[in-house]
């Protein structure tokens, strides 16, 4: 199976350029030149890894990397920076990317340390691909959820709003805090669209069995926990 690579950079030559390097190399390459095409790009479709420069218009490749890790930790990110500084790298490393390469850098050097990520990935996520809470179960893998037993057909938003409750579970999450995860985006309008999507999801779930598990906090937001602590 080829591996999917996601190229975020906004300098379009160096881009191309990492592209047709990938393609040569066999793998299925795409880029966005900006961080708020980057990160809808990642929402959209099933990546192996993401290239991510730090210095991006609309959105800065460190804003683009909080918002992939509020969601998931499986995807392999490496940071791509002009920038030498120490802090630079820590400040990466601390919000969840797994490798970091200054620019300008040989080719070889990315291939090999992509090839090492995706390795890591690759082990790893066989042993971690299921997320669980009582008996309701996502596998990031396949993106199946099961609750009680039966399957749950979502839409790819429906998905990404539980697999957020689900990895907070028993934590009280504003919608602010879905928004900015789920959506990929700060909101300073009406946050009903929030309320719509836990009441689609909701409405699957129930459909399965009808014990609660999405729990409305009055006045700050949601909570997936235990029907018997409902509120």
């Amino acid at each position: 199976m080829t591996n999917r690579i996601l190229i975020i950079e906004d300098e379009e030559k160096i881009a191309r350029v990492l592209q047709l390097e990938l393609q040569f190399e066999g793998y299925e390459a795409e880029m966005a030149h900006t961080g708020t095409e980057g990160l809808l790009k990642y929402r959209e479709q099933q990546w192996d890894l993401i290239l991510l420069d730090i210095m991006l218009p609309e959105m800065s490749g460190m804003d683009v990397l909080k918002r992939i890790r509020a969601t998931e930790s499986q995807t392999p990110v490496i940071m791509l920076t002009a920038k030498n500084e120490v802090e630079d790298k820590v400040k990466g490393l601390d919000l969840g990317a797994n490798d970091y390469v200054t620019k300008p850098f040989e080719i070889e050097e990315l291939l090999a340390r992509i090839r090492s990520s995706l390795r890591f990935s690759q082990k790893s996520s066989t042993q971690q691909e299921q997320v669980t809470f009582g008996l309701l179960s996502i596998n990031e893998q396949t993106r199946e959820v099961i609750y009680y037993g039966t399957s749950i057909d979502l839409t790819p938003r429906e998905y990404d709003l539980l697999l957020y409750l689900l990895k907070h579970s028993k934590q009280v999450l504003t919608r602010e805090q879905i928004l900015q995860a789920v959506w990929g985006y700060d909101y300073y309008g009406d946050t009903n669209v929030v309320d719509v999507y836990i009441r689609y999801v909701r409405q699957k779930l129930e459909a399965a069995n009808d014990t609660p598990i999405i729990h409305t906090v009055r006045g700050i937001g949601y909570v997936l926990k235990e029907h018997k602590h409902a509120t």
